[in-house]
């Protein structure tokens, strides 16, 4: 896919932070838009800001994607909409602070639930209106978390980790079968949204580090880098390049690195440095 101009995508997470910012840089590229988030005041802003900015198509959908009928309806109303449809950016998802040992089920349920079945549904329920188009693409938010592991972040490694591993499994499937449909597995590092912000924080933290909810959330908000704009633009030009696998942000791209030069010893590594943040 070269162009987007006269394409028609679908975003989850859409509300704000990257999806935001993808449906920014989207509609500016001339392509039309079906958003969906559950955050229903943040999804009417997005709408506005590219209301603004462009005269694309916009339709906006509250939709939680971690409820396949909800995602099934969606993919449906968005060619009924638009009358095709030819990206989906599953892109919606949370995050929870938490050891393996102390979550909770629910919460770990909860946080599969959004960043992997949402992932799951939306590639699912949009796959057949892709193949239909001729001209498909599925781009799915992994996390440089999904290539590297760290205590209190089981949780949401699983869920990156099986998003990456889906999607390279289905972009492998698209190629032996000679589909019209590609798929790229997206990695960021450090991205300035709300996702520290929002995130669940189990007391089991503290068995890893000494901080509590409030100094461990603006340590990790300290650590974002990479602006949602710019994060956008480099999602944008890898499908345009058609790549398996993109790395979004210095940070991403240093642990990448980090992880291909010690695979296994970068453990000991993190170990060590959380360690020395608990004295």
């Amino acid at each position: 896919m070269k162009t987007f101009n006269g394409k028609v995508a679908a975003i989850t997470g859409a509300g704000s932070g990257i999806g935001q910012a993808l449906a920014l840089r989207l509609a500016e590229a001339g392509c039309a838009l079906a958003l969906s988030d559950v955050n229903e005041a943040g999804l009417a802003e997005t709408a506005r800001r590219v209301a603004e900015s462009s005269d694309v198509k916009i339709t906006v959908t509250r939709v939680d994607v971690s409820n396949r009928d909800e995602m099934e309806a969606w993919a449906t109303q968005v060619v009924k909409d638009h009358g095709r449809v030819n990206l989906i950016f599953n892109n919606a998802g949370v995050a929870l602070a938490a050891t393996i040992e102390g979550v909770s089920y629910e919460d770990f349920e909860w946080i599969i639930g959004i960043n992997f079945w949402g992932v799951v549904y939306g590639t699912k329920a949009f796959l057949p209106h892709l193949r239909a188009s001729g001209d498909g693409h599925v781009v799915n938010i992994s996390s440089i978390f999904g290539m590297f592991s760290q205590p209190s972040q089981g949780t949401y490694n699983a869920s990156k980790f099986a998003v990456r591993g889906f999607t390279e499994a289905l972009r492998q499937e698209l190629e032996f079968s000679k589909a019209p449909v590609s798929a790229t597995s997206v990695h960021p590092g450090g991205i300035k949204t709300n996702i520290a912000r929002d995130a669940r924080f189990s007391d089991s933290v503290k068995d890893v580090t000494s901080r509590n909810e409030k100094d461990g959330k603006a340590l990790i908000e300290r650590m974002f880098i990479t602006t949602a704009d710019k994060a956008a633009r480099e999602i944008l030009q890898a499908v345009r390049k058609n790549q398996r696998r993109v790395l979004v942000g210095p940070d991403a791209k240093v642990i990448d690195a980090f992880v291909r030069l010690v695979p296994s010893g970068y453990q000991r590594v993190v170990t060590s440095f959380m360690k020395l943040g608990t004295r």
